[in-house]
């Protein structure tokens, strides 16, 4: 499956979409958020009792998870996240055993994972483990799919931008509805629920940005 951008010439910045998802490289995914899980849970010493509690997910879920043994989906990770009071892209991330935190992240070394329930791929751009508050987040959002994230309040509000290289997406915000065109580019605030779809027969590209710092002078907050 190829997609080209209408916006960005495929030899520059952004190469074309390749579908590379095999069962080896699901399960690197699911290994990598299994122990990112897992080292979360433990350094905020929360038991699979008291996560399970604080976010929704069933403590046999949760178990499976931190043991590799399940393929969650977007939202199940997304309440996880929550729970444990990180960003969704957080989840993929996760120091590498004997290799430092490094600035660059080349694009063979980017975490590629797709959600089971919709099909949406998700590459996390940043390098993993950089001091930033900014993560970077690349997305191919199948036709007709539609992910809904149910969790509305965080410890810590997040900020996110969702800007649309080709394709169409509708961002539900709590109660109001955006329709993103190319080159559309929609800024939020992380604590209402939040509805992505693609009704159109065409599939989408579009690149989101997420800053769990608290907003700057001049940006606009709730």
């Amino acid at each position: 499956m190829t997609i080209k951008s209408s916006l960005l010439d495929n030899e520059s910045i952004m190469p074309e979409y390749e579908d590379h998802s095999t069962a080896d490289t699901d399960t690197g995914v699911n290994e990598r958020i299994a122990r990112r899980v897992r080292d979360l849970r433990a350094a905020r010493g929360y038991t699979l009792d008291a996560l399970a509690a604080r976010c929704g997910v069933s403590r046999s879920m949760i178990s499976l998870i931190e043991r590799g043994a399940a393929s969650p989906t977007a939202v199940v990770l997304d309440k996880l996240a929550a729970g444990l009071g990180v960003s969704l892209a957080s989840l993929f991330g996760g120091e590498r055993e004997g290799v430092p935190a490094q600035p660059l992240m080349r694009r063979a070394q980017q975490a590629q994972w797709r959600d089971p329930a919709s099909g949406y791929v998700r590459r996390n751009l940043s390098p993993p483990d950089w001091p930033s508050p900014i993560q970077l987040v690349e997305v191919h959002f199948p036709a007709g799919a539609r992910v809904a994230y149910e969790t509305g309040g965080r410890e810590n509000a997040m900020q996110q931008q969702v800007w649309v290289i080709d394709g169409r997406i509708d961002v539900m915000l709590g109660n109001q509805r955006h329709e993103l065109h190319p080159g559309d580019c929609l800024a939020m605030r992380l604590d209402q629920p939040l509805i992505f779809s693609n009704p159109t027969s065409q599939a989408a590209h579009y690149v989101v940005a997420i800053c769990d710092a608290p907003a700057v002078a001049g940006a606009w907050s709730a």
